[in-house]
């Protein structure tokens, strides 16, 4: 049997078809990696109010460029993963207070940029974290004014 590449070796990407990410699936595996790396932190995660764990994520992918690949080798295409696009993205948290909030923050960068270009095949061009509100242990006794 010969595959479909084999038949029409000459035919360039763009008339061939390609894959393409939405924004809101990007959005949503960063997402889902940044609430991951945020559980690990047990101090700040018991703080946080159950309906505020979840980050928010907006984000813009762009397309990556189609390249001229005739020249190059077939083994070092083999070994490498193809990009799809480029993404940035901007995270909002919620974390406990007193916590590390540097680590957390540098811990979401991390893991969501190396699982997107995992999962994804996306190249993370510009993540921003930022924490909207921290949460402290004096905030969540209800019968007590504000903690001065």
């Amino acid at each position: 049997m010969t595959g479909e590449a084999d038949r029409r070796p000459g035919i360039p990407r763009r008339e061939r078809g390609a894959i393409t990410v939405a924004d809101r699936v990007v959005a949503k595996i960063a997402s889902q990696v940044a609430h991951e790396a945020l559980s690990r932190f047990t101090e700040s995660a018991g703080h946080v109010p159950p309906g505020r764990q979840t980050p928010r994520v907006t984000t813009a992918v762009r397309r990556a460029p189609e390249r001229n690949t005739a020249g190059r080798d077939a083994e070092s295409a083999v070994g490498r993963q193809a990009v799809l696009g480029e993404a940035r993205l901007r995270i909002t948290v919620e974390l406990g207070y007193p916590s590390d909030i540097g680590a957390q923050c540098a811990a979401v960068r991390q893991e969501v940029t190396e699982r997107l270009r995992t999962w994804a095949g996306m190249d993370v061009s510009d993540l921003a974290v930022s924490v909207e509100r921290l949460h402290s242990v004096h905030s969540q006794h209800t019968d007590q004014e504000r903690v001065r």
